[in-house]
């Protein structure tokens, strides 16, 4: 089976191979606000085997040694940036709406059965409110200026001066979208729903299920790859 090096970054693992996020999801790992961390630091943080998660990451490397997934790792800037807006963006402009509709017809048909609906459905609204003003920044002034630096030789023209400032702003907004995910987690009971719940409910949770996991995916693909790559590039044409 493949070596894998436990002093790699949890984010460079899922650089890697994508595949690998898998194993991390199901370890409550976390590869995307989290990733800089060492996997070996990670396993001792909560207490879990670190030789067992080296043998299920190595399992699953045996299982798709050519994963399916394209190496973002490899992509040009200004393509990784394209296939974020295309993919992830698109999907929470699909998702996020309906969602948050889903939420409220269950608050008001079970909320005196689970008081805590209210705030899954409260919590999930913040989460839309920022993750689509998040995108808008992303796509009006922070991707359009690394497209600008992989596209061209010199350095964007930037508001603030360099790349830095607008990263900072989006990874801090990525943290808060992780906390909201980790409430919604705590709400739901890791998104499993009670014997009488309805057939909307079981959709909302698994809807909510699906929304975590595109977004680590997705801040992911930004905090471990297109930001530092951007940075790095910046820095060489300084």
């Amino acid at each position: 089976m493949t070596s894998i090096n436990a002093d790699k970054s949890v984010g460079q693992l899922v650089g890697e191979r994508i595949a690998r996020a898998s194993v991390f999801e199901a370890y409550g790992i976390d590869f995307c606000c989290g990733g800089q961390q060492s996997l070996s630091a990670a396993c001792s943080e909560k207490g879990i085997d670190l030789d067992e998660v080296l043998s299920k990451l190595a399992v699953t490397d045996a299982e798709k040694p050519q994963d399916d997934a394209t190496d973002y790792s490899a992509m040009a800037l200004d393509q990784l940036a394209d296939h974020i807006v295309s993919t992830h963006h698109a999907y929470l402009g699909r998702e996020l709406p309906r969602l948050t509709e889903m939420a409220g017809k269950v608050t008001r048909a079970h909320g005196e059965k689970d008081s805590r609906l209210s705030t899954v459905e409260t919590t999930l609204q913040a989460l839309s409110d920022e993750l689509t003003s998040h995108m808008m920044k992303e796509e009006r002034i922070l991707f359009p200026a690394i497209r600008e630096l992989a596209q061209t030789e010199g350095l964007p023209q930037m508001p603030c001066g360099t790349l830095s400032g607008p990263i900072d702003v989006m990874e801090h907004e990525h943290d808060s979208a992780g906390n909201a995910l980790e409430q919604l987690r705590n709400l739901t009971d890791n998104h499993t729903p009670p014997d009488w719940a309805c057939n909307t409910f079981r959709a909302l949770l698994a809807g909510i299920h699906e929304l975590e996991l595109d977004l680590h995916q997705h801040i992911h693909k930004e905090n471990n790859i297109l930001f530092p790559r951007a940075l790095e590039l910046e820095q060489q044409r300084q």
